[in-house]
Formats: structure tokens, sequence, C-alpha cells
């Protein structure tokens, strides 16, 4: 019970909370029990609970989705969370284990860290992948203080930072622990060797602050700015929507907002044209000056009611270009059905007259809610869920800067969410967590959103149904946002992207390439003395 409820405690450390101590706490701890344990499988025993408590509790929000259809799935309620705790635990498990591999002491600690990452990044290949709540993302703090210290992300990645996060709180943490634990027989550490610990972690944390201060304030956007994308925020509730009601409604509200939107965007384009000097203010359609920059809006996940009337009603889509007159285009999330009559959860790209210019198919399909593994006997997912897409994909619309679409938790997989071989401007997140209420869901959902853009040098703007709607610049900078549960609508002039970052150009190679070189010089003095010891 002790390992579980240290699991469950390192969970405060994830977003909204971020109560980053706990983890030296409960790291330290758990460090401990791995530098006395006699056998693997204590170990592997003594992670599977820390997993489980960790998973259980940063996924507790997972079980607000089956109380949307309680009457139907009331049995399933235990589930979600549980579940997904049970199938994770073995990547902490796992890593535990083979910590015992390394010596106790401070190159089991570091082995441990780079195992623990390397497990973690394998969670992008379990079902359709998940990986919510990598440790990496508690640094991601609301306000200036997490604009610093995300900015390594940019050049590690979130994996890169979770590796970071478990290094420091596995080793400080386990020597502050082993300085005042009351049996002095089990101590692994001299005092020198805490000294070195706790004066190396407090060195690597200034220098971390540093580079990310450095980045923040000199990292500038080129080229071009952005669109003027137009956020709606809906807040249509969940129930609301499966039950089909009030669709008219629904359509109209989401009109309205477009066009009040639509509305602002015009007078930052007339703000911004008065303020050039007259030579700058005969642009055109390329972006090139300050009077005319592209307005862009952007409805939610599966926002338009009726299923798949917008792509089988040209009405339905002329209708929303009148309102949002004159929108250079329109990103609507919405379901749709291809040649082969399979669902699919796409975005629609609509040009000024209605007509759908491009389509997205949404790829990382959500496990149990888009498609159900096949192991699982029962009928979950209405007739057997979606279709995936192709991927990462560019779309280049008319007049518009090329923009990488991401449909809702598409954006929780560090680096995969741009095609490297055609790099977009900006990204559009378009989602729906009005599944998850107002809980730790969205809150960790948008701070992966702001990740992703200090990862890419990318602007990012996100609509969401219910909130939270934000939009973010290349460095994870919030430039505006829409709180949980409101009617809302966010015009906002995005900036121009950064230069691709070192983690823009190589991607997951960088974190794994840290992870194998913690592991190495953490087992590898243990194992070349045991080899001359075996040799001699």
């Amino acid at each position: 019970m002790r390992l579980l409820a240290l699991g469950a405690t390192s969970a405060l450390a994830l977003p909204p909370l971020h109560v980053l101590p706990v983890l030296l706490l409960t790291f330290g701890l758990l460090g401990r029990y791995l530098n006395t344990a006699t056998s693997w499988r204590r170990a592997a025993w003594a992670g599977a609970l820390f997993g489980f408590g960790f998973y259980a509790t940063g996924l507790y929000w997972l079980v607000n989705a089956v109380m949307v259809r309680a009457a139907e799935f009331w049995w399933f309620v235990p589930f979600p969370s549980m579940g997904c705790a049970l199938i994770l635990a073995p990547t902490v498990a796992v890593p535990a284990m083979l910590s015992l591999a390394v010596r106790p002491g401070l190159g089991r600690m570091v082995f441990f860290a780079a195992a623990w990452t390397l497990a973690d990044m394998s969670r992008t290949f379990l079902f359709s992948g998940f990986t919510w709540n990598a440790l990496g993302s508690c640094l991601a703090i609301p306000g200036l203080m997490g604009d610093i210290l995300i900015q390594p992300a940019a050049w590690v990645g979130e994996d890169g930072m979770t590796l970071a996060v478990v290094l420091l709180a596995g080793l400080c943490g386990t020597v502050l622990v082993d300085r005042w634990w009351p049996d002095v027989s089990t101590r692994h550490y001299s005092s020198p060797q805490r000294l070195a610990v706790l004066s190396g972690g407090a060195l690597f944390c200034l220098i971390w602050i540093g580079a990310g201060t450095a980045r923040f304030y000199t990292a500038t956007p080129q080229g071009e700015p952005g669109p003027i994308a137009v956020i709606v925020q809906g807040n249509v509730p969940e129930t609301e929507k499966m039950g089909r009601q009030n669709p008219r409604e629904i359509f109209e509200r989401y009109l309205r907002l477009t066009a009040q939107g639509v509305r602002e965007a015009q007078q930052i384009q007339n703000t911004q044209a008065t303020s050039q000097p007259p030579e700058r203010q005969a642009g055109g359609p390329d972006g090139s000056t300050g009077r005319y920059r592209p307005i862009v809006f952007l409805w939610p996940e599966t926002s338009f009611p009726g299923y798949t009337l917008l792509q089988d009603s040209p009405r339905a889509r002329q209708i929303i270009m009148q309102w949002a007159n004159p929108a250079d285009a329109g990103l609507i999330g919405a379901l749709r059905v291809d040649q082969q009559d399979r669902y699919r959860n796409s975005i629609l790209a609509l040009a000024p007259d209605g007509a759908v210019e491009a389509v997205y198919d949404k790829a990382r399909l959500v496990p149990f809610g888009e498609y159900q593994p096949p192991f699982i006997p029962l009928q979950i997912v209405p007739q057997g869920g979606m279709a995936p897409g192709p991927g990462p994909q560019t779309l280049h619309l008319a007049d518009i800067p090329a923009v990488g679409p991401l449909i809702c938790y598409e954006v929780i997989f560090s680096g995969e969410v741009v095609r490297r071989d055609d790099r977009p401007r900006w990204l559009a997140n378009v989602t729906n967590d009005g599944w998850f209420g107002n809980s730790a869901g969205p809150r960790q959902h948008l701070a992966s959103v702001r990740l992703r853009a200090v990862e890419e040098g990318l602007p990012v703007a996100r609509a969401a149904n219910t909130g939270i709607s934000a939009a973010y610049d290349g460095r994870g900078h919030r430039l505006a946002w829409a709180g949980w549960g409101r009617s809302a609508v966010l015009a906002v002039p995005l900036p121009a992207p950064l230069a691709p970052s070192l983690f823009g150009r190589y991607g997951q190679g960088i974190p794994l390439a840290l992870s194998l070189f913690a592991a190495l010089l953490g087992g590898l003095p243990y194992w070349l003395g045991a080899l001359r010891r075996k040799t001699a």
C-alpha cells in the first residue's frame, strides 16, 4: 500500500497542480526501495504498484467519459482509469526490475531514470498510442515560470524533459532520504556523494533555467506572420450533442460566434494596416504587409451537429461561409463517411464559396472511444469504431499560410505532429474535451499543446468545444485563452514561426540517444568491473 500511495502522490506533480517538490519524496522512497531490493521480482512488484498508483490517480478523469453514457455503460465506470493504469503499470515495473542489473547507489538511479524514459517512450506504440501523463509535462507551469522551464523542449523534447525530471528526482530524492533514514546500516551514499549529488542537481537546475531564459528572450519569429485565427468555443454539453438535441440552436450559436470573431479579426486587420507606413499599406493576399492578413476560423472537433450533414450539404457550407464573410477559410471539425462507408473523424477546410478545399482525417484514434482493440470481447465502441487517417499532413490552402491540422489527442504525441519534409507555418488543433468534464484532463491536454509549440517552434491555435481554447506562439507563450465551460470566441493574430528547432529536425532520436547514453553511464562502470573480476 505504501508504494501505491507513493505513485498516487507523484501525480500531484502533473498539470494542473505542478507540485514538483513531491517528486523528491516519492522518487526518493521508491529509489531507496530499489536500492535495497533483493530480487528482481520484488523490484518489479515495487515498480508495478508505484506505476499503478501514479496512472490510476493521474487518469482519474477518464471516468467522466463513461459517466456521459452512464445509463448504458454503468458497469464500465471502474475500468477506464483502473484499466489504463493496469496496462501502463508494466512501463514502470520493467525499468524497476532492470535497474537491479546495476549496483545499488547512484548508478542504479541513473539507469532507472533512463529505463523509465525509454519505457515511457514505448507508450507511443500501445494500442494506437497512449502517452498521457509524461512527467516532462509537469514543467509546463502556467505563466512566465513555465515559459522558461519548457524551453529546453526545443532541444530534447518532452521525453528529454522526462529524463531530466526522473533523474533529478531519483538522485536528489534518494540522497535526501538516505541522509534522514533512521537505519544507518542501509545507507548507500557517503557524505561526499550526497554533497556532490545535491550540488550537481542545483547546478543543473540553474543551467536549465539560464538556458530556458536565454531562449525565451532571444528566439525571434522568422518570415511573414501567420493568419488571424478566429477560435470558436461553442460550449455544447456532450449529452446535448449525443442526444441530437437542439441541432439548429447549436448551428446558429456557432454562426453567431463566428460572425462576431470575424468582425473582431477585421478590426485587427484595420488597426495593423493603419499602423503601417503608407508605402506598405497597399498589400496583397500573400500577407506581405500589415494591411492584409488572412482570417481563418476554427470550429472544434465534431462541432457540427447532424453528423455527416456538413459533408453532404453544400447549402450548409455556404451558410457558414456567408456568416463568416470575409474570412479566407474555415477549419471545421466534423464526422464524415468515406467511399468505403467508414466513419472518419475529420477536419473539413472550407473555401470562401463553401467548397471543401481539403480534408484531414484523424490518424491517432482514442482506444475504447474511437476504436476498439480487437481483444475486447464486448462491443463498447459503436459500429466497431472509426477508420484512421494516414498521419501528419500539411494543408496548403489558397491565400493561407501552410497549416498542420491536429485533431484531439493527436497533439500529445511528441515528435509526430508535423511532416518533416513539408513543415507548416502554424498548427491548428481542434478538440472536444467535453467528455472529461471540468477536471485535470483538459488541463493536461492543454499542456501538451503548449509543449508541441515549443518542440516545433510553431504557433498553435486550439479550438475546444467546452474549453480550454487557446493560442500559443512558437515559444509556448500564451497569446489568448478562453476558460472552461463558457461560450467564447477569440481573434488572435498568430506570429511567424521560429526557425526549426533541434528537436524539430531530429525528433525522438534525441531523447532516445540521451536515454541510451544515461543507461550506459549508469551501468557500464559496474558491468566492466564485474567483467574484470570474472576474468581475473
